[in-house]
């Protein structure tokens, strides 16, 4: 009840923030289309993006929370826990800020290296990229504030951040509506300033939570030397993600002018369960994993994991499976109109349909991971990211020559799921999970409901094809309606087939209706 409870906070404020983000990318996709200027500001945006995935949210997080959780819960309680924050932060800050500005003096020859681009687009892509870039600085600071909040079970202020960010955004594009080099810069101002409001958020929600952190000379304490120990490799292994990530971006600006864009439209949606339930789950479970190991309760600990996956799984079959059966009218749904043409719906639709196959096995990573974090253990997830690396170098090279941008969303998939594999396999052969038979057998039956709500899909995508070839307001309607059609099928399907802890559910609904009542 606790893990479903606190993935629904984490989750629900998720969902405002990618509710807003689709809002960012209607109005994007509209104003701007599939042109130079959203490429040459999709690559501005992924590589501090990609940079702060290396720095703050994972790896940050892998290091940060179960040392920060250890002493929180030990004898030096809240204050040792501050301390430590403050011996982190000042090491951290001074070596994002040396970072930053490293790149700033660099950034011409890393765009130019990265995307292949030359001439104007090239000095336009760089000129964003350096205004987006401090962000980096800005949302590696946040991930600080939102370990100490979600260690201390305070999960509201940092899962709201985000949107603040798709706020600025969306502002940006309404102030600036003309398309082209002056609602992409504005578009690039927007991300820095995000940040910003972002991080004056989480310093806020900590200092109520009763933490405030001072700025201290920096120095390497033992707390610092400890966190480096562990926080260091799990970078290398961000670091390999993240280079994986850098080849993506490398093939899809030679791709031709669009091929970013219509990746970035369709990992839009392809991130909507990906960031409501995955981020969630991976949040709210590794505080509890953590604790249990560090009590030496791991039957308890590989419990809270097994209920993770159920739960991924029930939310992430029917996402995936629908999202790919019904991709060309959500994707005409949401974004097509003004410079976003028919044919580039098309190819947006393609990329998505292939990318989310390998979302159930993306949000799994997020559940399994923890398990290794948790004993501070984050040598072995560099291991396994190196080998999905190399896949992933191989499979583009051998595929994209024959299938282009559609290559590439199949690598994509693939190599979640391999990464998935190996991270189970290792936490299966160590003892630390396995997973018990009630989980494989509500799996199959999710798999059952998932194939129901799929063939209705298509039967009723049949019956109202034409809505989805006329304006805005017939597109969504009919989208509605064929979204309904499938939540309408699956979840009393799963529900009847015993796919879920029934239980566990009620559980929740009874404990919530007294609240209820009362209002």
């Amino acid at each position: 009840m606790n893990l479903l409870k606190s993935t629904g906070t984490i989750g629900g404020l998720t969902m405002v923030s990618r509710i807003l983000g689709f809002g960012r990318e209607m109005l994007t996709s509209r104003i701007l289309g599939a042109s130079n200027a959203t490429d040459a500001f999709v690559v501005a945006f992924r590589l501090p993006n990609t940079f702060r995935r290396l720095f703050g949210e994972g790896a940050f997080s892998a290091g940060f929370v179960p040392l920060f959780s250890q002493r929180l819960h030990g004898e030096g309680g809240a204050e040792e826990a501050r301390k430590f924050s403050e011996e982190v932060l000042a090491v951290f800050l001074p070596t994002l800020i040396l970072f930053t500005l490293v790149f700033q003096v660099i950034m011409g020859p890393f765009v130019a290296a990265l995307s292949g681009y030359v001439g104007d687009k090239l000095e336009f892509t760089t000129f964003l990229t350096r205004i987006t870039f401090p962000y980096l600085l800005l949302i590696s600071l946040v991930s600080l504030f939102s370990g100490i909040l979600n260690s201390l079970t305070r999960f509201t202020a940092a899962a709201f951040a985000p949107a603040l960010l798709n706020l600025m955004m969306m502002i940006a594009l309404l102030v600036v509506p003309e398309g082209g080099k002056p609602s992409a810069t504005a578009l690039a101002v927007a991300v820095t300033l995000g940040g910003v409001v972002q991080l004056a958020l989480l310093l806020i929600a900590t200092k109520r939570a009763g933490i405030s952190l001072r700025l201290r000379r920096p120095r390497m304490t033992p707390g610092v030397r400890q966190f480096v120990r562990v926080v260091v490799p799990a970078t290398l292994g961000a670091g390999v993600y993240q280079i994986s990530a850098f080849i993506d971006t490398f093939f899809l600006t030679r791709l031709g002018t669009g091929a970013p864009s219509y990746f970035n439209f369709a990992d839009r949606l392809n991130q909507l369960p990906l960031g409501v339930i995955g981020a969630a789950l991976g949040t709210a479970i590794l505080p509890q994993i953590s604790r249990h190991v560090g009590a030496g309760e791991p039957d308890k600990a590989a419990t809270i994991q097994a209920q993770a996956a159920e739960l991924a799984m029930l939310l992430c079959l029917p996402a995936a499976l629908a999202l790919c059966a019904a991709a060309e009218p959500l994707v005409g749904a949401l974004f097509q109109g003004g410079k976003f043409s028919a044919a580039d719906t098309a190819v947006t639709a393609q990329v998505l349909a292939i990318i989310v196959l390998g979302l159930p096995a993306y949000v799994l990573v997020k559940v399994l991971t923890p398990g290794f974090y948790s004993r501070q253990d984050t040598g072995t997830p560099v291991k396994i990211a190196a080998v999905v690396l190399v896949a992933n170098v191989v499979l583009n090279f051998a595929l994209i020559p024959f299938f282009g941008i559609a290559g590439l969303s199949a690598v994509v998939a693939f190599t979640s799921w391999l990464n998935c594999a190996i991270l189970y396999v290792i936490l299966h052969r160590r003892g630390h999970f396995r997973m018990p038979g009630w989980l494989g057998t509500r799996i199959l039956r999710q798999f059952l409901a998932a194939g129901a709500m799929v063939a209705a899909i298509y039967v009723v995508r049949q019956l109202i094809g034409d809505w989805f070839t006329g304006g805005l307001g017939h597109r969504l309607v009919g989208l509605a309606v064929l979204i309904g059609s499938g939540l309408a099928v699956y979840f009393p399907l799963v529900w009847v087939l015993g796919g879920v802890d029934r239980d566990a559910f009620l559980a929740l609904l009874r404990r919530k209706r007294p609240v209820a009542d009362a209002g």
